[in-house]
């Protein structure tokens, strides 16, 4: 396909109002969310200028992924609605272009938003989440007290192979303990060779000391049987103290895709509902998609006669938003509580709106 001056001209009038977009819906949040909480850090913490400041950059790359589908709505909307009270549409389409090359540009330039957000959502906003939250509990609210944390899972990699890999179902910071303790060691082939389980491991100040466990031993051979020995006491081989091990856990929001996945495979193996994680592993694709999905539906109804003013079509793009974003948080309800399988639950917002956005778009092509 030629590019074509026309095409020029369309993507640059839907880039432009794009841009106006994100910086008027992150305006938007920023100012009902970000800095309400900074004022509230200010009053309750005594937080300093340089911890402020911290925040607010940390907190922006999490608020941006947020308005990139937003934004794109509202600049198919207006855009196109522009175009169309101008007649310039019914220029275009009295020169014989069609709609579909008429709607091509914006198509184009909401599957690059889209792209682009799932890379920003995995390369950018989980390294600013973790930044954010280290600036709040240790900077801000000066927290050095360990915390009790559910799902303890570390790792010992050695040139790219795992070697090692520790999991405890709960860490309870008043006990110093880890109950739960499941330890795996991995041969050269990456197969799982030692396994020793435990109902808890104490911090003795020095080493971890599992309690009541079981050693098995696993062969090559699947014909062979395992080896198992129980204990009553056992040097749990992790070199994390307490500290540590609380530093090294991540929330999920602070988790790349790669490191979701690796956290379910490993939830999995310890027969851990996982609902929660595939939820927020799906949505790190299916909210960046929604720019593409935003396109497509913003492109037609952008062109309807009632659609011949700004606030039209601002008010039309907070209705569309509303619903999508209603549809996501039953989705990802649906999904946690195990009513749905999660990957249809969460994928269904974009399903509803892709049909939406085919029907809308052979309807205007007529």
């Amino acid at each position: 396909m030629r590019l074509r001056i026309l095409d020029k001209y369309i993507f640059r009038e839907v880039f432009m109002t794009f841009v106006f977009g994100i910086c008027a819906f992150s305006a938007v949040f920023i100012g009902s969310g970000t800095l309400f909480r900074i004022a509230q850090y200010i009053t309750d913490y005594g937080a300093s200028l340089q911890a402020v400041i911290k925040i607010f950059i940390f907190g922006l790359p999490g608020v941006v992924m947020w308005t990139f589908p937003m934004s794109m709505l509202l600049a198919t909307l207006l855009t196109f609605g522009r175009l169309s009270s101008n007649s310039e549409i019914t220029a275009m389409k009295s020169c014989g272009i069609s709609f579909s090359r008429i709607a091509m540009p914006a198509l184009v330039l909401g599957f690059i938003v889209s792209i682009g957000a799932i890379a920003f959502n995995e390369y950018v906003v989980p390294w600013a989440n973790t930044a954010y939250r280290n600036v709040l509990y240790y900077e801000i609210q000066g927290n050095t007290t360990m915390k009790s944390q559910e799902h303890i899972i570390l790792k010992e990699i050695s040139e790219g192979k795992m070697q090692r890999l520790a999991y405890a179902r709960i860490f309870n910071a008043e006990t110093q303990q880890l109950q739960g303790v499941t330890l795996q060691e991995f041969g050269p082939d990456g197969k799982v060779k030692h396994v020793e389980n435990a109902d808890f491991a104490d911090w003795d100040g020095k080493k971890w000391v599992m309690h009541n466990g079981v050693i098995y031993d696993i062969s090559e051979n699947e014909d062979q049987s395992e080896h198992m020995i129980r204990f009553k006491t056992q040097v749990l081989p992790i070199a994390s103290n307490p500290q540590q091990i609380v530093r090294e856990q991540k929330e999920l929001e602070e988790m790349t895709m790669k490191e979701l996945r690796a956290q379910i495979e490993i939830m999995k193996t310890q027969y851990v509902n996982t609902s929660a994680i595939e939820a927020e592993l799906y949505q790190r694709v299916t909210v960046p998609l929604a720019s593409l999905i935003f396109a497509l539906v913003g492109v037609p109804l952008g062109l309807q006669p009632t659609r011949n003013s700004s606030s039209a079509g601002f008010a039309m793009s907070v209705i569309i938003i509303f619903a999508y974003y209603a549809l996501m948080t039953m989705g990802s309800a649906l999904a946690r509580s195990e009513a749905l399988p999660p990957l249809l639950a969460v994928w269904l917002p974009n399903i509803i709106g892709l049909i939406s956005g085919g029907l809308l778009i052979r309807r205007a092509a007529r």
